[in-house]
């Protein structure tokens, strides 16, 4: 299972808390988390633009849950400076209260990690009693924090910082338990210059003009890669009754005209179907084209990069996807990398669940036929063999766990998932137990058996006539065999919008051309999913022969762009080659 567990009998409609954190090992931390409950913990930084520096403190507030545990060992990462560690235990007084500096060493743990082992006073550790460690620190260059130069953002006039903690950066950012298993609310105090906004993933915020700090709150349990803080010259425009867009000045009334009022609907659309959205707001901050993902599901504030602005259908996509993530991926979680799809892929099935409520069959078809298309060029890259292809991915020791973030985890997943649906009969009964299962394992973390063990007991007609281990779709080797999905849904709703793609694809390979054939068919006209799916597909076949192209379109946004300009590449299309300067130039430089 890519987990070493002792799980002993289950009763997973019972309980709701998911896999026991005592009972897991995350190769990917250093941490000992299952010897301690984390309660709480408080951030206290200041922002230096000019040394590129964070520089404060943060307090954990701790129990131990294990007999005879001496140390408590963090993941941190080279690049975080430690200064000094105090214990404190509240309610005692004299010397108990608060103690001299801790003793503490660094050692090596991974390339993208280093252990902090700190040893706890005696008096500590007594069962039921919290205790709060301090660590002073300081950020240097960690791989969390991105400082950009005011020439590298939108405007081009400040400069501005972000975090990108997944899947496990933020030990570079804070000390601490870096695993989705444990999950914690948080606070934090910010101090920047003047003319600084701040925003952190938080369900609560505050302002003090006069000191210049920002106050956050999260109220709500999350693991440590889901805190989020970006600071810089940023805006805001309300969207609706929960929901506000954050900017860049240059860029605020555009990412407002493209969203208008389509968020407040996907939320209602997305409660509908899952229940309520647990984490009160949804904001949205669009961040410069240096973001290193197109999107991050940082909870009450997603982060999302200003260059999907130039596609209203992949912006819709990934805002939508970002939204499903509040109850798959941040309310339940993946308790360890290894099973990275238990978010992924369930996040993707409730984006095609709610696109299909919201704008019809026929459009969630197109996309998938277009991400399983890409599912299905990277697995003849990969070979049917490649272990990276399991939903359960067995890490190596050192293994980064974001090296192997790939489109197994969505489009594998979600195939899964759909196949689990298509068992129930009928999709509104599978939104009724994906409804129960968040409810059952809100705000825990779970593996994919308490998934399992949840769906069989919810339909237990399906266990007494043993589904999971139907021939060739056993539910074990759904999660460890190799090679592309062992079934894929129907899509034949979609072939009205695909059918012409792939007819259009035929006329442009064939041999020879049929030039009146081709120009019956108005490009112009089509989505931008319709002429993606025609490029990729072109793509699949280059190179042609030559003599036959011409520039598609005049007016490309970025998705379409970097597809002609690698057809352009592959097949030698001289004409074009000065726009792959032009495309670097702008989506690299940020320009």
């Amino acid at each position: 299972m890519g987990l070493n567990v002792d799980r002993g009998e289950t009763k997973s409609c019972e309980g709701g808390q998911g896999l026991g954190q005592c009972r897991l090992v995350d190769i990917a931390s250093a941490s000992n988390f299952h010897c301690f409950k984390l309660r709480h913990f408080h951030l206290d930084l200041r922002l230096n633009f000019a040394v590129k520096e964070i520089t404060g403190w943060q307090v954990l507030e701790l129990v131990a849950i294990q007999p005879g545990v001496q140390t408590l060992v963090l993941d941190t990462h080279p690049s975080l400076l430690i200064q000094s560690i105090d214990c404190k235990v509240p309610g005692t007084t004299g010397a108990q209260d608060i103690s001299p500096s801790l003793i503490y060493r660094v050692d090596p743990f991974t390339d993208y990690g280093s252990s902090l082992n700190i040893s706890l006073p005696a008096y500590v550790i007594r069962p039921h009693r919290a205790f709060q460690i301090t660590v002073r620190y300081t950020t240097t260059d960690g791989p969390a924090i991105w400082w950009l130069d005011a020439e590298l953002t939108c405007g081009q006039t400040r400069p501005l910082v972000f975090t990108q903690g997944h899947s496990v950066c933020n030990r570079s950012f804070f000390p601490c338990f870096d695993t989705p298993a444990v999950k914690s609310t948080y606070t934090a105090t910010v101090r920047v210059p003047e003319g600084v906004t701040v925003l952190m993933s938080a369900s609560r915020s505050a302002y003090s003009k006069q000191d210049r700090v920002f106050q956050f709150s999260m109220e709500y349990p999350v693991p440590a890669y889901l805190v989020a803080l970006v600071a810089g010259d940023l805006q805001h425009v309300d969207i609706g009754p929960r929901s506000r867009v954050w900017a860049e000045p240059c860029v605020l009334t555009c990412a407002v005209s493209k969203l208008g009022g389509s968020v407040e609907r996907w939320l209602n659309v997305a409660e509908d179907l899952f229940g309520p959205y647990v984490w009160g707001r949804y904001d949205i901050v669009f961040l410069p084209p240096s973001f290193p993902i197109v999107a991050m599901e940082n909870p009450c504030l997603t982060f999302i990069i200003s260059s999907i602005l130039e596609s209203r259908e992949f912006l819709l996509i990934d805002v939508i996807h970002e939204i499903a993530h509040g109850w798959f991926g941040n309310a339940v979680t993946n308790a360890t990398w290894e099973e990275m799809w238990l978010s992924e892929g369930l996040a993707t099935y409730a984006q095609r669940r709610i696109t299909t409520e919201a704008y019809g069959e026929a459009f969630t078809c197109l996309e998938t036929v277009f991400r399983l298309d890409a599912l299905h060029r990277q697995m003849r890259l990969l070979g049917d063999n490649n272990p990276v292809s399991k939903l359960q991915v067995k890490f190596e020791p050192g293994i980064n766990p974001s090296s192997l973030m790939n489109l197994f985890t969505y489009e594998k997943g979600f195939c899964f998932v759909s196949y689990l649906s298509q068992l129930c009969g009928n999709v509104k009964r599978f939104d009724s137990f994906l409804r129960a299962y968040i409810e059952q394992f809100k705000f825990s973390s779970v593996v994919a058996q308490d998934l399992l063990d949840f769906f069989l007991c919810f339909f237990p007609e399906l266990k007494e006539s043993c589904v999971a281990q139907r021939e060739g779709l056993e539910f074990e080797r759904w999660l460890n065999a190799c090679g592309p999905p062992l079934c894929e849904p129907d899509l034949s709703a979609g072939g009205v919008l695909t059918g012409p793609v792939q007819r259009l694809c035929d006329l442009w390979a064939s041999e020879p051309p049929d030039p009146e054939a081709i120009a019956n068919f108005n490009l112009s006209s089509w989505s931008t999913f319709q002429t993606v799916l025609f490029l990729d597909r072109l793509l699949d076949r280059s190179p042609l022969s030559h003599g036959r192209y011409q520039t598609i379109l005049d007016e490309m946004n970025a998705e379409v762009r970097i597809r002609w300009l690698q057809i352009v590449v592959r097949n030698s299309f001289y004409p074009d080659l000065p726009r792959i300067r032009g495309f670097l130039h702008k989506h690299v430089s940020g320009d």
